[in-house]
């Protein structure tokens, strides 16, 4: 893996890191700005996490592991796509960080994500995270 193929995409959300950090663990919230997926875990270091649902026509169910919580402050899972194309094995889980900072009484999430095999896979990656974020932003702005 190389350095220059991780994924780094900022949000500032005008919310307190209480807000966000409901917005990131809520699974009715995050339903609402991660393309209808259904969120199934317990939020325990150590627990699987699952996201399932349907895209494009496609059913879809997506895997992973709670590798760290600090709540407020940081979020961390591994994670594998059904949509990959890859086999679900150890080498081809992504690890997903969102770092939670206060910023002028705003809150910035900062997601990084490894394991990008390919530029391109860096970009779309990227891609979907900023539309992501953007609406994670959207909903607790309202």
């Amino acid at each position: 893996m190389s350095q220059d193929l991780i994924v780094k995409v900022e949000v500032v959300i005008n919310a307190s890191i209480n807000k966000v950090w409901e917005g990131l663990t809520d699974p009715k919230l995050i339903k609402q700005y991660l393309f209808g997926t259904e969120t199934v875990t317990d939020w325990k270091v150590g627990s699987p996490i699952i996201w399932k649902g349907v895209w494009q026509g496609k059913t879809y169910e997506d895997k992973g592991k709670i590798l760290r919580v600090i709540p407020q402050k940081l979020l961390e899972t591994s994670y594998w796509s059904s949509m990959s194309g890859l086999p679900e094995k150890r080498e081809n889980y992504k690890k997903i960080t969102y770092e939670l900072t206060q910023e002028n009484g705003n809150t910035k999430v900062t997601l990084t994500q490894d394991n990008n095999l390919t530029e391109e896979d860096k970009n779309h990656s990227e891609q979907n995270w900023k539309t992501v974020l953007e609406g994670l932003k959207k909903i607790l702005e309202k």
